[in-house]
């Protein structure tokens, strides 16, 4: 199973859109460590949404598809409206 997932740190503000297999605990703690990536300039971030996928090509496309509408409104929106 793989798993497209949004977080958020309230201390940058900002979300964050990825994928990955499940499950999605070890991938959130890599985000959480020390690294040079755009997650690594916070250490709060939560998982505020999830869509399961059978394979790694669908849950890559969707990540491309809500990275496609450029829209916090619509990442906000899905939070909203199915959460983690």
């Amino acid at each position: 199973m793989y798993l497209l997932y949004i977080l958020y740190s309230k201390t940058l503000g900002r979300y964050y859109v990825g994928h990955c297999e499940a499950p999605l605990e070890e991938r959130l703690r890599r985000h959480l460590s020390n690294h040079k990536g755009f997650t690594g300039k916070a250490k709060d971030w939560e998982v505020v949404y999830t869509e399961s996928f059978a394979s790694k090509e669908e849950a890559y496309g969707r990540e491309r598809e809500i990275k496609g509408k450029k829209s916090r409104k619509y990442i906000e929106w899905l939070a909203e409206s199915k959460g983690a």
